[in-house]
């Protein structure tokens, strides 16, 4: 934990105190979304002091040209960014002609923020002395509809306290933004037009290259003590911004309110000259509810949300409200309602690794959006993928395979490799392995198999001949084996026989293998299109099953543990207990030669493999390989802790299993990584939701049966969650003297606990002792 200043609630986050030395970490745990559109949560009015700006339009980037020192052949071209777009939000605000800035005030009191987790909104609030003495009370609510995606409001009120005033907004939009991190300072944006029509303003702009187009919208209007104003003022008006002048006298204690829509439109939803009138059309939308109805509608928005994914927890607030954080922010980021959109690991709140998909997608978050949204949402993210296939083949073509051969990019915006380090790009290859994972664990959860023989088969036949031409036959070993990887585990780099790679490069061949078998026998007219298709033979298929089956994997007969790598114990294996703490986090205290000749693993990298296939190995094996692995474990990916919460549950190690939930639930708001000011980590705040439901509430699909393992914490007095199981909705509360189950429609639905068939009736509680 590297910072504790957010207030523990169930449902809201809370900051207490203006601090500008937090300013950029809370623009980060404050951010907003509704999936189409996101902001981190910067203030409307202007400041001077540090601060990271970021408004952002899902499915907008641009391909920034790497820059390295060297070339390699197969190397991206690009790495793709994540757009900071022109800003909406922004007010200047003036107090008998005082520009209110809080990093200049003489005095800032009562400062707090709240972002409501339950409804959806953000305020903040605050007593300023500005430089020329003016007192002012300021309360700002913003939002971000759920409904009217399209559309963001805010109201700003601003109460004089110390004498009457002039007050002065002067609400704004800015096309002159610049990304945090830019190759070659390169001009994103091209500016095409900016207009205005009575109290709106529009700026329509063009990404270079990719040439998306985007209009900026903001509707403006003004009331003093309750009551509507006209006094538009002044139109300030240049090549990049354009802003509206509202002046109105304030009373001592009476209150001047700007309420502000603002939005984005772009090519991606509209035809590309019909931009400005489609912001006017969800502006009139917007003003037919008013920022009230508005409002009212995004709590009944988030309150259907919440109703299918919250997860509550009895007896342990910073538990409940990490889990809600986490949650809450994977909504913002992805509703499930685009195919075309992705999951990316900073949603909408930072630029930090550009992109939208990693392999993160398939390996946590489907299983989320699957148990708790409608399966076709997590369909939607195979489809994705499938969409995908040929820029993986052509990927793969790039680094010298053929015949239909499938890397999947560990980074992408669409399906073409954008990731611009050399050990990831060339070498981080399990990332195929996730993208079959996904396809099983989608089978296996929802029932549903016509995904694979419409799409997926093709997906596994181009990963299954990758494994194939990647593997190399070691007459020394008598094995197939596989070079030069990065695992799981990024400070390793170009080893030999990762353990998880190989693992799961077998597994896929065996997937593909059992699929094409059973496609053949009970879908003969997708058989025969898929084999021509692909023009595959028996013949191939037979050579892909002979690596699978004489893969090497290295292991030690004196610790009875597969080896992370060849080489491992070659390492002076000194625990992570033994460094002390101001040598932490070594990714930002050590060299990379350093830490690459440590044994430190920054994430689950054995392990990942244990959880993946977990009905593949004995407990007592989990045990062995846990006990070896996990004191080498920094846990410096974000997405360490849930998978090592999931399996120290599974192993009945609770208080262990506990201080990883909590790490995981509460990485960004209590920083762990010391990095939060970067943006967060949301594709492993899945991972979060699954330590609890698959760890303490030990789910799983066993023989087509829904299964569960319950254990609680012993700080907990209960905890629930519901999921969606084959359009079943079932409920389980896990308390400290057992368990109970409710299950929603109008079947009957049997299940396992503890290994013991339990039928759940229709809307009838089923309580179990503990």
């Amino acid at each position: 934990m590297n910072q504790d200043y957010i207030i523990p609630n169930n449902w809201s986050i809370i900051e207490e105190g203006f601090n500008v030395e937090r300013v950029k970490s809370s623009e980060s745990l404050f951010s907003l979304g509704n999936g189409a559109m996101g902001q981190r949560a910067n203030f409307e009015e202007h400041y001077s002091g540090p601060t990271f700006q970021g408004s952002y339009v899902a499915g907008v980037y641009y391909p920034d040209k790497t820059r390295v020192g060297w070339w390699k052949n197969g190397y991206p071209e690009y790495f793709a960014k994540v757009l900071n777009s022109p800003n909406w939000i922004g007010i200047n605000v003036y107090v008998n002609g005082e520009l209110l800035d809080l990093f200049k005030c003489k005095k800032v009191e009562d400062f707090r923020r709240e972002l409501n987790m339950k409804e959806g909104w953000y305020e903040r609030s605050f007593t300023a002395t500005l430089e020329n003495d003016q007192v002012i009370k300021v309360v700002a609510k913003r939002f971000l509809s759920v409904d009217l995606d399209e559309v963001g409001a805010i109201q700003y009120a601003v109460t004089p306290l110390s004498s009457d005033c002039e007050v002065v907004f002067e609400p704004y939009l800015d096309a002159g933004i610049q990304n945090e991190d830019s190759n070659w300072d390169d001009k994103f944006w091209d500016t095409l037009d900016v207009r205005y029509e009575d109290n709106r303003a529009f700026i329509t702009s063009r990404t270079e290259k990719t040439h998306f187009y985007v209009c900026t919208g903001m509707q403006t209007t003004l009331f003093v003590d309750g009551e509507e104003t006209k006094s538009q003022n002044a139109i300030d008006k240049s090549s990049l911004k354009i802003s509206f002048q509202y002046k109105a006298k304030v009373a001592k204690n009476g209150t001047a309110v700007l309420q502000k829509f603002g939005g984005y439109t772009n090519s991606m939803n509209h035809d590309k000259y019909e931009l400005v009138n489609a912001s006017k059309d969800a502006f009139d939308k917007a003003t037919e509810l008013g920022f009230e109805g508005l409002l009212r509608k995004q709590k009944e928005a988030w309150g259907r949300i919440w109703e299918m994914a919250d997860i509550t927890i009895e007896g342990d607030t910073k538990a409940q409200q990490g889990i809600r954080f986490n949650i809450m922010h994977l909504n913002h980021t992805y509703l499930g309602k685009d195919a075309r959109l992705n999951i990316g690991p900073k949603g909408f709140t930072g630029e930090k690794y550009g992109g939208s998909t990693y392999w993160d997608t398939e390996a946590y978050c489907i299983p989320f959006y699957m148990a708790t949204k409608d399966q076709q949402v997590a369909r939607n993210l195979l489809e994705y993928r499938y969409k995908h296939l040929e820029k993986a083949i052509e990927n793969a073509q790039k680094l010298g395979f053929d015949n239909g051969a499938a890397l999947y990019p560990m980074v992408t915006m669409n399906g073409e490799e954008c990731h611009n380090e050399w050990e990831i790009t060339f070498e981080e290859i399990h990332r195929n392995g996730a993208i079959a994972f996904a396809i099983f664990n989608y089978h296996r959860y929802t029932g549903d198999y016509s995904y694979i023989p419409e799409m997926g088969l093709e997906v596994l036949i181009g990963i299954a001949r990758f494994w194939h031409q990647r593997a190399t036959f070691s007459k020394a070993k008598n094995k197939y084996v596989i070079l030069g990887v990065t695992g799981p585990n990024e400070y390793e780099n170009n080893v030999n026989n990762n353990w998880y790679t190989n693992y799961i490069a077998s597994w896929c061949i065996e997937y593909a293998v059992e699929n094409i078998k059973k496609i053949k026998d009970e879908y003969e007219s997708d058989y025969n299109r898929i084999m021509s298709k692909t023009d595959l033979d028996w013949s191939e298929v037979e050579q892909w099953l002979q690596v699978a089956e004489q893969m090497y994997y290295p292991y030690s007969e004196d610790h009875k543990v597969f080896l992370q790598q060849d080489g491992f114990l070659d390492k002076e294996l000194v625990t992570v207990d033994q460094l002390s703490n101001d040598q932490r986090p070594i990714n930002q205290k050590w060299s990379w030669d350093r830490i690459l000749r440590s044994p430190y693993i920054k994430q689950a990298d054995t392990l990942q493999g244990f959880y993946f296939f977990e009905d593949q190995f004995t407990t007592d094996e989990l045990e062995r390989h846990f006990d070896f692995y996990e004191p080498f474990t920094v846990h410096e990916s974000s997405l360490s802790p849930c998978v090592h919460s999931i399996l120290a549950a599974k192993l009945d190690r609770m208080k262990q299993a506990y201080t990883f939930y909590l790490r995981t639930s509460r990485l960004d708001l209590d920083d762990y990584n010391k990095e939060v000011e970067e943006g967060l980590h949301i594709t492993s705040m899945a991972g979060t939701w699954m330590s609890i439901v698959e760890g303490f509430g030990g789910m799983r699909v066993k023989n087509n049966t829904l299964s569960f393992e319950p254990k609680i914490p012993s700080g907990w007095d209960a905890y629930s969650f519901k999921v969606n199981f084959r359009h079943q909705i079932l409920k389980v509360n896990v308390n400290q003297s057992g368990t109970t189950f409710e299950l929603e429609g109008d079947q009957e639905l049997t299940i396992l606990v503890d290994g013991k068939e339990i039928k759940v009736a229709p809307n009838n509680l089923v309580s179990l002792d503990r």
